[in-house]
This record gives structure tokens, sequence and C-alpha cells, in this order.
């Protein structure tokens, strides 16, 4: 074949296979195509891809969902003051980069006001202006923005208006959720703290952890479409879930006798410097805790102190009670007919099993009465009182008492006691308090079978839990009666003979005296045991000191306990006086304002007013003695602060909300309670900062509260 052949006979292949090639292409892409539309239809029709609904993505691209916090509760005193409230805190950082700047605008601290700013947040914060001049000036120049380390985090929302009132670009403030301890020592281990976990506020210690499920609110959120801008589109439908507060709980202790007792307390620290000190207030007939502290204790605010001791010694620590335990044996052997106040015994010492029970004198005072067994403190007279009940009987009153079992109070971590009753000598030294081991709260328990005619009832510190967002008692608290030890005429004794340790001129309790008023008591002297337990520390200060007190002694209302372990030093005063700096004045002050509330101030029953007349609800109340403020100018009286047949003292504040115009009243002097109550009425949120009472309000008096979310208010 010529050359010539072969070149057409190529050239055709040439143009076959590109032809062909061609073909292939057009079909391919035709194919492509085809699918395409084909998806195109199918989306079209299903509106899904990959199990993506694309319809709710695009609904989630233009809409956007806001988050509505909701409240943790508030815990309050017996009086409704709060002693832990939910708060706002702020935190202090600065812009210093130059490149901050928005739609023209400096947003950042300029050279210039560098002096001011240091000299602004000095004097506000505490920190130098030397060291925040310092920060201001980074040896890095391209930082963009500098915080001022913990001077500057967690801060109020006073210190933070007087900060921003000097209007300096470039400081900026990011809120923080926060809980307010307003009291500071306060109860401080019962009441507990709650600290920030992430976005979530959370109890970690005492009521703020035992309660945290029902302090905790649940948060509402709001959601609704938005255009590309991120403004809401008109017309479309706005959802709303609102939040829910957490549940509020109410204790049962006494504001001014606590705040009085942690002066007592803090006060018998610094002179006597104790390893730990507690003291208990108990309403004798309802179980009712007053007032109660430990040392060492800590500042709830502001955490000072707190690594000390976290645990709640009144209900964790357990310790062998000493002679305070000797109420408990006198009134065994008196209600098991073994006691005899008449028969003798030597004192001084007695063997048992080859073991000695020894007197605090171990010379004695020779052969002794049973009653003065007691009245002296005797041990010997409490082992020779256990080997008559005999063992099995003692130790089921021991039980009865309900020792050796956690009494189920609301404080979390009660632990339960423990008892060594294997040998004769074992038992006979439970009965003067060593050898088992108790709470605080267990003691209290049991010594209000004495105060209280023979019935124990269960100490408590919750009074109830009410739901703020309908006011529904979720939890109501009532005297728990959990057994009868012993008779009425049994508790009676013992308590004639606890006064006997007061006024008998052998009594060890002579320095609970207190004018006035009558009191019985049983002194206590603990030994500790070693690190080892295998025997107990020597030297004078270490014991647990201790006194059980209870008044007025013929019909008692308090019973007091107080613990004082290995003071460093007694600055020449006896275990008695020293405990009884604490004693004394607080009995006292329970007794004295006891006496005020039920003698001097009448207490008074309201009458529901609501539906009647402003100018007839308003003479009512004000004729039966108490303080009126009707809030807005209607004629008709649609709300009031306190429910009918509520008992208030003569001359407390009513506040009644007609159906005119709500306004804003002159508040000034005005308690936190009265404000809470206010806010309750009128479904209006007050911002409350401060301790004392209202000395300004953010809204004027008269003012329409209309729109108002919130009103600020400082107490001084």
């Amino acid at each position: 074949m010529s050359l010539k052949n072969k070149r057409q006979i190529n050239r055709h292949k040439s143009q076959y296979n590109r032809k062909h090639f061609g073909i292939g292409v057009f079909f391919i892409v035709g194919l492509i195509f085809v699918i395409f539309i084909g998806r195109f239809f199918y989306i079209g029709i299903h509106k899904n891809v990959n199990g993506v609904n694309l319809p709710q993505k695009v609904a989630q691209l233009y809409a956007t969902k806001t988050e509505v916090k909701a409240q943790r509760g508030t815990i309050y005193d017996a009086d409704n003051q709060p002693i832990a409230e939910d708060t706002s805190t702020y935190s202090i950082y600065i812009v210093l980069s130059k490149k901050a700047v928005a739609f023209g605008k400096r947003e950042y601290l300029a050279d210039k006001d560098k002096d001011r700013a240091a000299r602004v947040l000095s004097q506000n914060l505490p920190v130098s202006y030397e060291r925040i001049r310092k920060i201001l000036d980074p040896v890095d120049k391209d930082t963009y923005q500098v915080e001022l380390s913990n001077a500057g985090k967690n801060i109020s929302l006073e210190t933070k208006k007087r900060i921003a009132s000097a209007n300096i670009t470039g400081i900026n403030f990011k809120e923080s959720e926060a809980r307010l301890y307003p009291n500071g020592i306060f109860a401080s281990h019962i009441i507990g703290i709650a600290e920030n976990e992430g976005e979530k506020v959370v109890g970690v210690m005492g009521l703020e952890k035992a309660f945290n499920s029902q302090l905790t609110g649940i948060n509402g959120v709001r959601s609704f479409e938005k255009d590309i801008h991120g403004t809401p589109i008109p017309g479309k439908k706005i959802k709303t879930r609102k939040a829910k507060d957490g549940d509020n709980v109410y204790t049962t202790i006494d504001s001014r006798l606590q705040t009085y007792l942690e002066t007592l307390m803090t006060q018998a620290q610094n002179k006597y410097h104790t390893a730990s000190s507690n003291a208990i207030l108990m309403n004798a007939h309802t179980g009712e805790i007053i007032a109660a502290s430990q040392r060492p204790t800590f500042n709830a605010q502001t955490k000072e102190g707190i690594d000390q001791v976290w645990r709640n010694t009144l209900v964790e620590d357990t310790f062998e009670p000493g002679s305070t335990m000797k109420v408990l044996t006198l009134a065994a052997a008196i209600n098991s007919g073994t006691y005899n106040p008449n028969s003798t015994f030597k004192s001084g010492t007695y063997k048992i099993d080859g073991k000695a029970v020894n007197d605090w004198d171990t010379n004695g005072w020779g052969y002794i009465t049973y009653r003065d067994a007691f009245v002296r403190s005797s041990n010997v007279g409490m082992a020779h009182l256990e080997q008559q009940m005999g063992s099995k009987i003692w130790l089921k009153y021991i039980k009865k008492f309900g020792l050796l079992k956690s009494t189920g109070s609301d404080i979390p971590n009660e632990a339960s006691g423990s008892i060594e009753y294997k040998y004769p000598i074992d038992r006979a030294n439970t009965a003067y308090g060593q050898g088992v081991t108790v709470t605080g709260l267990q003691m209290m328990q049991a010594f209000s079978a004495i105060a209280n005619g023979g019935k124990m009832v269960k100490p408590q510190i919750v009074k109830k839990v009410v739901d703020p967002n309908n006011n529904k008692v979720i939890l109501r608290n009532k005297t728990d009666v959990v057994g009868q030890p012993i008779r009425k005429e049994t508790a009676s004794r013992v308590l004639g003979l606890m006064q006997d340790v007061v006024y008998d001129k052998n009594g060890t309790g002579s320095a609970y005296k207190i004018d006035g008023y009558r009191i019985g008591v049983k002194t206590g002297t603990a030994q500790i045991s070693n690190s080892a337990g295998t025997g107990y520390l020597t030297g004078d200060m270490n014991y647990v000191f201790s006194v059980v007190g209870m008044a007025p002694a013929d019909n008692p209302k308090y019973v007091l306990y107080i613990t004082m372990k290995q003071p460093k030093t007694m600055e020449n005063n006896s275990s008695s006086q020293m405990i009884a700096s604490i004693f004394n004045p607080l009995m006292k002050r329970a007794l004295e304002e006891d006496k005020e509330t039920t003698s001097s101030t009448p207490q008074i029953k309201v009458t529901d007013v609501v539906g009647k007349s402003t100018t007839e609800a308003k003479m009512k109340l004000s004729g039966a003695g108490f303080y009126v403020t009707a809030i807005g100018n209607g004629n008709k009286i649609i709300a009031q602060s306190a429910p009918e047949n509520s008992v208030l003292l003569s001359g407390e504040r009513v506040i009644i909300l007609t159906n005119g115009e709500k306004t804003m009243p002159d508040i000034s002097g005005w308690s936190r309670s009265d404000v809470l109550k206010l806010s309750s009425l009128l479904g209006v949120r007050f911002n409350i900062s401060g301790s004392g009472y209202v000395s300004s309000q953010s809204v004027a008096t008269n003012k329409t509260l209309n729109g108002v979310k919130a009103v600020n208010v400082q107490l001084k």
C-alpha cells in the first residue's frame, strides 16, 4: 500500500474516533444533566437531602432562640429576710487594641485616658493605682485586652455603676450570675454555699446542697424568625416558654439571735482560741433550730476562712459528750424505777472487774446521796446507777433517746455515732459520757424530751418550701414527735435536779445564773481519744468542755447546748466561765425577746379586705393595729400582702393593692421583708442591695409602674 493511501486511511480513522468520542461525551453530559434534573425534581418533591429536612434547616437559619434564665430560689430566715439569694456580679476587662473600632467609633482605652482609668479603678477596687497603671501598658503592644486578676472579678452592681459613671471608653463589664449571702458569717456551714459550675449555679454545701434540686429553676426559651440582618420578621409568631424560678426555702433561724450568737462565738474564739466550738439554740416544744454556729467558720460571701474546715461539725463530727450525758442517765434511772435520791454510795473511785471509775476529784466527798451525785457530777454515782439499771435497760434508753442513729434532719452528711458496750467497764463508762460518741444534733433531740415533758421532738432547720411561681407550699415541716422515752413526771424531776446544779452550794453550774430567770443546766468535761484510739490525751486543755441549759426552768422553751474543744488558754477563768461568756448573754437575749414578743407586743389576726372599698379596708386594718400602705388610687381592694387569718404583730405593715393604676410608693425606711412583700404583690422584681433599711429607690414616688420590670433599692 502506498504511503498516500495509508495517510488517507489514518485520517478516516481519526475522524471516526473523534466523531464517536464526541457522541460519547454528548451522551455522558446528557446523562449527567438528566440525573441532575431528576435529583432536582426529587428534592423539590420530597424536600429532603441525606436525611436533612431542608425547610426545617432554612427555618433554623433564619430563626433565633434566646434562653430566659430562671432564678435560683431564695433561702429565708424565720422573718422572711433573705439569707441566700440570686444576684449579678461583674468582671472588668479593658480593651487596649487600637484596632477596636466599630462604625468609625473608638472602642479602646486611649493613652490619654489611662491615668484617669487607673485612678477610678484603684478607688473602687482592692488594687493599687501603680499596679493598674502597669497592667494598662503591657509589654506586648499587640495585646487586645487585659483584665485585673481577682480584683476585677465578681464585683457588685454598686461598684460597677460607680466605675461606669466615669464614662471611660474601653472599660467594659461582663455580667455573671452569682449567689449573694448578705449576712456574711451567718450559720455558714448550715446554709452552705452555691457556686458556678459552667453556666449553672449549684449547691455544694449545707442547705444549698441538700435542697439543690428544689432551689434550681428551669430556664425558659424565647424563639422567633429573623431576616439576614438578624431583625425579627414582622408578622411571624414569637414562641416563648416562661422560665420557672426555683423554689424558696424558709428556715427557722432567728436573724437577731443568730447574729448575736455569731458575735459571741467570735469574741470567745479570739479570747480562748479553741480547736473547735459549737452552739445550738432550739425551741424545745417544736424542735425548731433558732440559732446555731461553729468555729472555725467562714464568710459565705467572700469565702474567707472556708479552707479551715469544710465539714458542718454540728452534724458531721462525733464526740464523747462527757457529763452532759448524765442528764439522760439520770432520766433513765428515774424512769426505770432504780433511782433513789436518798441512797448513798462511796464517792471518789469505784472498781468494776478490776478497772477503776474515778470522779473528777479522785478523793471524792465521802459517802454522798445519788441526788448529790448528779449535782456534784460524780462519775462513780452514774456508774452505780448503770449497774443498778442493768446494761440491757440502759442500752434500751440510749436507743430510745435517739442516739446511735441519725436524727434525719435536713442538714446533709449527718453522722450516727458509735458505742463501746462489750465489757462491764465499757457499759459503766457510757453512763457518764465516755465510750459513746454523739453529734450535737442527736443530743439536742434527746434533751428535748427533758424540756418537753417527756416528748422527744426532731430538730428541724427548714420550716417550709414554697414554689414562687404559684405560691404553692411544696413542703411544710410541722413539729415531729419522734418518741416519748420518759414520763412527764420523770422529765420534771430531772429539770429540778438541773436547777440544783445551778443553785445548790455544791453544784457545778453556778456560773450560769441569769438575773431574772430560773435556769437548769448540766456541765460536762469529756476526755478526747488519742489518734491511735488506744487511750485519752493528757493535759489540762485536752478536753471537750460543754454545757446544756434549759429555760425558763419551770416550763422550758429553749434548750441551749455549747461545746468548746481544746482551748489554748482559759485566761484565768474556769471552763464554766469560758462557756458562760456565750451561754448567758444568748439565753438571756432569747428569753427577753420572747417575753417582749408575747407580753409587750400583741399578736393580731389579719382580716380579709379584698373586694372592700379602699376607705373601709384602711379603717379595718388600721383599727386592728396594723400600719397600712395602699398602692394605686383605685376605690376597691384587689389584693393584700398578708392573707386572711395570718398572725402579725401590732404595728406591722400590711400592703393593700387597689384596682387603680399601679404606682410606686415611698418606701424610705422600709425593711427588706416589707420590700419583698411589695415585690410579690406588684409582680415587679426589686433588686435589693445593702443591709438595713431602704435609703433610695430607682423609681420615684407616685410614678407609674406600667412597663417597669425591675426597681433598684438600696438599703443602709
